[in-house]
């Protein structure tokens, strides 16, 4: 597919990795949808960045936890050409520590979301389309320390292979199971030692390479039901 003048629709597209993504986008000449939910601001920010409304970009809000709340965001998917599902939910909790509360938010928004707004992207199109599902390498392994987190990026992995047999030949739908890219929002300063250790590149990925890897999906026709690990080789460990 040609990125220039192509619409992204992009979830949690306005902070970190999402917001990275889209300027890589802008940059190649698409037009930007950015969703959030918290990060209106940052988000009207990025798109001034490059012209604004007034150059075809746009910011929508919605809480992906809320399936009511996505009828909103129907008009956008439909115009979108480049579904990318990037936003997701974290939280560090053991098989015994983990609340019913934090599996469903978590599930809610890294597997159900994604699952939905690939429906509706899908629903009455009679375009080519793309998308593709952020995910972790992480899903090689088993992860009882962040459990929910784990399983919802494996079950969104499982969707991606299904989504690229289902909705094909018209949609193309692809992974990216990123390595470590930035420390944790509440450790804003960690330089992540810990967990470098673990990855064969020692070093943590740069936001340009999962950049790189979203256009390189979007370019390539040829690509659907992959999953491309980014990751500095993380995903070889067993653990």
């Amino acid at each position: 597919m040609e990125i220039q003048g192509a619409r992204i629709f992009i979830t949690g597209g306005a902070v970190r990795v999402g917001a990275a993504v889209a300027r890589a986008f802008a940059r190649n000449g698409a037009k930007l949808t950015v969703h959030c939910n918290r990060s209106a601001d940052a988000g009207a920010r990025l798109i001034d960045d490059f012209g604004g409304v007034s150059e075809g970009h746009a910011v929508v809000r919605c809480d992906l936890a809320d399936p009511a709340s996505f009828e909103r965001l129907i008009p956008h998917l439909r115009a979108a050409d480049v579904l990318i599902n990037n936003a997701s939910v974290y939280v560090r909790r053991t098989f015994s520590d983990e609340s019913r509360a934090e599996a469903e938010h978590q599930f809610a928004v890294n597997y159900t979301a994604p699952v939905e707004l690939m429906k509706l992207f899908a629903k009455e199109r009679s375009r080519p389309g793309v998308v593709i599902n952020m995910l972790d390498q992480g899903i090689r392994h088993a992860d009882a320390l962040s459990l929910s987190y784990a399983v919802s990026k494996k079950a969104l992995a499982a969707a991606t292979e299904a989504g690229a047999l289902q909705l094909a030949p018209l949609i193309r739908v692809n992974g990216i199971a990123p390595g470590p890219v930035l420390p944790p929002v509440e450790l804003p300063c960690s330089r992540m030692e810990k967990t470098l250790k673990n990855v064969p590149l020692g070093r943590p990925v740069a936001l340009e390479d999962i950049s790189a890897a979203c256009l390189f999906l979007v370019r390539n026709d040829s690509v659907t039901g992959e999953i491309l690990y980014v990751d500095g080789g993380q995903c070889l460990h067993s653990s």
